[in-house]
């Protein structure tokens, strides 16, 4: 190298989320985000190697049994079996290929495995409720599943939270570790839910699976539909600060 000549290390460059479509993190009607939100406006970090290097997993690390989560115990779960698949696609539509997709839910009577969990729905010895698969070449990931139960939590009166399941999962960034809720299609519960109805009107319908009778199994599961993009005009309404609790 010259005096001359410079070498320059040039970084892609992600598209802005529109703030319009933006999930608040703090929501008047959503009791627990008062203490936990920021008080000040967040701020888009410039683009830098560390925020446009992929995690590496390593081979053997996930495995096809992690994406069943009906095969983990010796007894078969309680609850209606589902299949639920879709795609992870960057916001120009391409695939995002050999991602971490994680998955979290309550068993079919809408109760955790989770120690702070004790209201009066019984745990299945049989359902713990986690799994994670990668996604393939062509960004398709899939699990099986019991559909969730609605449970009540202590938001306001009589409250009761619609049937979801929690996902988290990576983008093309090492820090950009993304988690949403899945919900089911015509959930009665939609019109009181604090949580669904904080995700921008225009924008609620990408948060929901579609019924799809394609892929579901004779005689032993129905299937759902749900596409996860992670940038641009249709993006999934994401929780931009992931506390770790069980709402």
């Amino acid at each position: 190298m010259t005096g001359t000549t410079t070498s320059r290390l040039v970084l892609p460059r992600y598209r802005r989320e529109d703030a319009a479509s933006r999930t608040p993190v703090g929501s008047p009607d959503y009791k627990s985000t008062r203490l936990r939100a920021p008080l000040r406006t967040p701020v888009d970090l410039p683009h830098r190697l560390t925020e446009v290097t992929g995690p590496l997993l390593g081979e053997g690390r996930v495995t096809a049994a992690d994406a069943d989560l009906t095969r983990q115990h010796d007894g078969e779960p309680q609850g209606q079996r589902i299949i639920v698949h879709g795609r992870v696609l960057d916001s120009d539509g391409k695939p995002v290929p050999h991602t971490l997709v994680e998955v979290w839910q309550a068993n079919a009577g809408g109760r955790y495995r989770h120690v702070v969990d004790n209201w009066p729905s019984p745990i299945d010895p049989n359902f713990t409720g986690l799994g994670r698969c990668l996604t393939d070449g062509e960004g398709r990931w899939e699990f099986t599943t019991i559909r969730p139960g609605a449970y009540p939590w202590g938001n306001h009166d009589n409250a009761w939270r619609p049937a979801h399941i929690h996902f988290s999962l990576f983008g093309r960034a090492f820090t950009q570790r993304l988690v949403t809720q899945m919900y089911f299609p015509d959930d009665p519960l939609f019109f009181q839910d604090p949580i669904f109805n904080s995700i921008p009107e225009d924008v609620r319908r990408l948060a929901i699976s579609r019924y799809d009778h394609e892929r579901t199994v004779p005689s032993w599961a129905l299937a759902f539909s749900w596409d996860i993009v992670l940038r641009g005009r249709d993006q999934t309404p994401f929780e931009t600060d992931d506390d770790g609790d069980v709402a």
